[in-house]
């Protein structure tokens, strides 16, 4: 596949405004509610485990089952996405995921609780999230026109931070209410997500033909053309190291906020307001795609972060803490709109899934280290020393974007009348050179 922008398979005729396409309303909506209720039910498990069942190492159990297709589905899940129809796909995620849902409540409800069946459901809740999340992301260029692709994604970063900032006090309040009420209600959210799906019209993707399955062939592919896209390569692996040293920070902010007096309350509001720096950032995301190349605005974000991570040290007031966040959050909602939007246009229609699964498995698989790494730091050099250590390090991730010409020369997606990228050592023919032509 020959480096290139990928056309998109909307529609071509002239654009009415984003907010009158009811297929991208309606997908939007419901994979926003799909959201929320997830995030409602991943916050109630340690509630459960540890106010109701009594052990934390259980709830640690748990989490790990919820996080594990992270790790374990992502590549796989990118070929059947590919593979199988989109929209049938998000629809069996959501009755999977409401079968897993009411099977806790029920348990629950009838004070049947086992450590098995709650990392089963958390297990499948998560993998039927990462199916669903690949399958509406490569949906969306096939709902919108081209024109409003950057709006588009930039809406759907927006819900998606909108659903984690509301699924957190959701979850617990629903929790004190009753039980398993937060369970019910992510059963709910599926339901309304689903009836969301049924309603749409437009077809998720674009018609291909059948052939045998061959799974580890398939994934390779879609490796090999990641790999083969000099920016993308370079972009996930500058970002996979920004997200390890987020997962390091984040563990510091908890001592911080400790070790000066703070409380678990304060925790929480730094978790808001980074929360609405985020949704800020996915909301003015697409201006930024619209009229910046992305190299330059890559390398920006990482120099305002290597200017805040190491101001997190030195801060103590928790306002200053939470603004020094928010900053980062809204960098943060950008960046990710950025990469969004570039992908989906470089990638042929019949290959989002596999390349979505793989850029995420890269970005994302490793943050776990972070947590580790984080925790042995701050118990052996203290939380001012692994704050600047994450600083020296985010300052040299900066410096590495500034000089690698794969990021710093890199074109926008949509500049047709110049190559992205070149290409590097034909990586293999370019995919869907007929299935990705204009409608």
């Amino acid at each position: 596949m020959a480096d290139g922008p990928a056309t998109a398979a909307g529609p071509q005729r002239p654009p009415e405004p984003l907010r009158r396409n009811r297929d991208y309303l309606l997908l939007w909506l419901g994979a926003g509610v799909s959201a929320l209720g997830d995030r409602t039910a991943n916050v109630a498990y340690p509630l459960l485990m540890v106010w109701y069942g009594g052990s934390p190492t259980d709830a640690g159990f748990v989490g790990f089952a919820g996080l594990l297709p992270m790790l374990l589905v992502q590549l796989p899940a990118g070929v059947v996405v590919d593979r199988l129809d989109r929209r049938r796909t998000m629809i069996v995620c959501d009755v999977v995921a409401l079968l897993a849902m009411t099977s806790v409540a029920v348990a629950v409800f009838s004070d049947r609780l086992w450590l098995i069946h709650m990392m089963a459901a958390a297990f499948v809740g998560g993998t039927a999230s990462i199916f669903y999340r690949l399958s509406e992301r490569a949906a969306v260029r096939n709902v919108v026109h081209p024109d409003h692709l950057s709006p588009a994604l930039s809406g759907n970063e927006a819900r998606t931070r909108a659903a984690g900032l509301l699924g957190q006090p959701l979850g617990s309040s629903l929790y004190g209410v009753a039980r398993w009420s937060p369970f019910v209600f992510a059963a709910v959210s599926h339901v309304a997500a689903l009836v969301s799906l049924l309603s749409i019209r437009r077809e998720f993707q674009t018609e291909r033909r059948r052939s045998p399955l061959r799974l580890r062939a398939e994934m390779a592919e879609g490796i090999r053309w990641l790999l083969g896209q000099r920016f993308l390569r370079a972009a996930i692996s500058l970002v996979a190291v920004t997200n390890i040293l987020f997962q390091a920070l984040t563990l510091a902010l908890i001592l911080i906020v400790k070790e000066n007096g703070g409380s678990p309350a304060a925790i929480g509001v730094i978790g808001l307001v980074s929360g609405l720096g985020g949704i800020a950032g996915a909301l003015s995301g697409s201006q930024f795609v619209r009229r910046l190349r992305p190299g330059p605005v890559i390398i920006a974000i990482f120099g305002v972060w290597t200017v805040l991570m190491p101001l997190v040290a030195l801060a103590q007031e928790v306002y200053l803490l939470a603004a020094l966040f928010a900053g980062s959050s809204f960098a943060g909602a950008v960046l990710n709109v950025l990469a969004g939007v570039y992908q989906v246009r470089m990638t042929p229609d019949e290959m989002q899934g596999r390349v979505g699964g793989v850029s995420g498995l890269l970005s994302s698989g490793a943050s776990s280290l972070g947590s580790l790494a984080g925790g042995f730091a701050l118990s052996s050099v203290g939380t001012t020393r692994t704050v600047l250590g994450v600083g020296a390090v985010m300052l040299a991730t900066f410096v590495a974007s500034a000089l690698i010409p794969a990021v710093r020369c890199a074109r926008r997606a949509d500049e047709a009348d110049v190559p992205a990228e070149e290409p590097e050592g034909g990586t293999a023919e370019r995919a869907g050179s007929s299935s990705d032509s204009e409608r």
